[in-house]
């Protein structure tokens, strides 16, 4: 193997391992970048029925005794 081959081998050698490693590498972080927005959705749906069910609490007519004994003082 001469002086050149040898240069020029590592750094395409370099190239060629990022190459094949891509795939799989570009896979994990998709799939990383996948639960992350997973979990950033299933907070706000948790906080956004939450909400929710705390307005529809308010909105619920009041129980009719109560009603009457506020009425009456």
């Amino acid at each position: 193997m001469n002086v050149a081959s040898h240069l020029l081998g590592r750094p395409l050698g370099g190239i060629v391992d990022a190459v094949r490693r891509w795939p799989e590498e570009s896979q994990l972080a998709a799939r990383r970048n996948a639960m992350v927005a997973s979990t950033a959705l299933a907070q706000r749906r948790a906080e956004l029925d939450e909400v929710e069910e705390f307005l529809a609490a308010r909105r619920q007519a009041p129980v009719p005794e109560v009603a009457a004994q506020a009425a009456h003082g």
